[in-house]
Parts: structure tokens; sequence; C-alpha cells
């Protein structure tokens, strides 16, 4: 089976994946990783994150393929500039296909770009019709606009989410998933604690913390957040995460 063929398989299952996610006590923030993670895996990008639209109305990250400080800061930085923020407030996708180019409208996230090796970027607005949940953000590392294949694959899977997000929301009621996204926007807060104090007990970079975090959740069937505040609240033993002794 050739790469494209293989392509086409594998964004089939992250579809049915996706839309089989929502069902029942769901984990949004482990949701839109997973979100994050199929579109590094699939798609013409080697970084991917998530910002959705808290409650009063401001972007916020929430996802991001890769954990480390450094490619998280370059979605937050797009809550105040840069496609994301563009791609929300406009509700239709925003390309730049070489951010080295001078004439690059965001000059701190050019320069953030460039320190990470990232060459392009692309967004996508979480829409469906009026509504407007969020952003998926796409960098790649060579410049160029994304291909035409990924550009089809990236709107498949940002439209099952938003549509499984807005179904979530009218099955539960406006009220209760606005509670619910507050509380994913406030979960992560609880990831990052945990990530921090993983990484610090057993010596690894916080990337390789949230790994564990995550891997260690899906393993045994749990929500990510519901792991991550045991470790915050000292309930779970952090070797057991990392299934050996600290890294020296």
């Amino acid at each position: 089976m050739g790469r494209r063929p293989m392509r086409e398989a594998g964004l089939s299952d992250t579809l049915v994946e996706l839309a089989g996610t929502l069902t029942g006590d769901f984990d949004l923030i482990d949701f839109l990783h997973r979100l994050a993670g199929r579109c590094v895996e699939l798609l013409d990008a080697d970084a991917a994150g998530v910002l959705l639209a808290h409650p009063h109305g401001r972007l916020q990250v929430v996802a991001s393929a890769d954990e480390a400080p450094e490619a998280v800061e370059l979605f937050q930085i797009q809550v105040e500039e840069g496609p994301s923020i563009e791609a929300w407030l406009g509700g239709a996708p925003v390309s730049h296909p070489d951010l080295a180019d001078g004439d690059t409208p965001w000059p701190r996230l050019r320069r953030m770009a460039a320190t990470a090796g990232y060459a392009a970027v692309y967004a996508v607005p979480m829409r469906l019709r009026e509504e407007n949940v969020g952003v998926l953000c796409l960098f790649k590392g060579a410049a160029g606009e994304p291909g035409q294949d990924s550009v089809r694959a990236a709107k498949a899977m940002v439209d099952v989410a938003t549509i499984s997000l807005i179904q979530a929301r009218t099955a539960r009621q406006r009220d209760i998933l606005v509670e619910q996204l507050q509380t994913a926007l406030n979960s992560r807060i609880i990831v990052d604690q945990a990530k921090g104090f993983v990484a610090e007990r057993l010596g690894v970079d916080v990337a390789a913390a949230f790994a564990l975090l995550r891997d260690y959740s899906r393993a045994r069937g749990r929500r990510l957040t519901a792991v991550a505040e045991e470790v915050v609240t000292r309930s779970a033993n952090v070797q057991d995460l990392y299934g050996g002794s600290p890294a020296r």
C-alpha cells in the first residue's frame, strides 16, 4: 500500500475515532489532544495545536501535539496575534506560506516560529454555520502552502470535531457545555501542574512528562485530568507513571 492510501486509511480511522470519542463521560482535553496528535501524524504538518473560544469571548490554548513549552508558546501567542485569532474572528482559514518573509504581519510569531524551526502556518476555524468554537492551527518546517490533500483532511477532522462539540452542547444544553468548556480550560491548568511535578520528580522534560501522563491514563482507561489531579494532590505514585526509577 502506498503512502497516500495509507494516509487515507489513517484519516478514515481517525474520523471514526473522533466521532466515537464524544460519547458518555468524555474527556474534552484528551479528545482535543487526539485531534492535534493525529494532525501531525496524517497531515502536511510538523506541529498542531487547538485553541478554544472561552465562554466569555477569548481564545485559549487547550491542546498541543507537542507539550514542550516552546511549542505551546507558538499557539499561546496567537491569542493576541497570528493566523489563529484571525481565522477565529473571520470564520475562514488563514495561511502564511513563508513566515520568514519580511511582510509577515505577525512579527513576534515570526521570530518565535523561526527559533522553533517552523516556516509556514495554516489555521482552520472550528466553525459550523454561525457557531465558531475555536481554531486548529498547523505549522510546517518547510515554507509553502499546505498540500490540497492536507487541506481537505484538516477540514474533515475539524468538521467532525466541531460537530461533535456542538452536538454535545445540544444534548447537554448550552449551560452545561459552557460549564464543560470552562472545566476543560481549568483542567488544562491541572494538567500543566502535573506535567511540571512529574518532570521534576522523574528528571524528564515536560513533553516526556505529558506523554507519561497520557499513556498511563489511556492504558488504564482513565481520564487524563483525573490522573493529573491525583498527581497534583500527591494521591498517585509518580513512579507508577514512569515504570522504573527516576532519570538521573
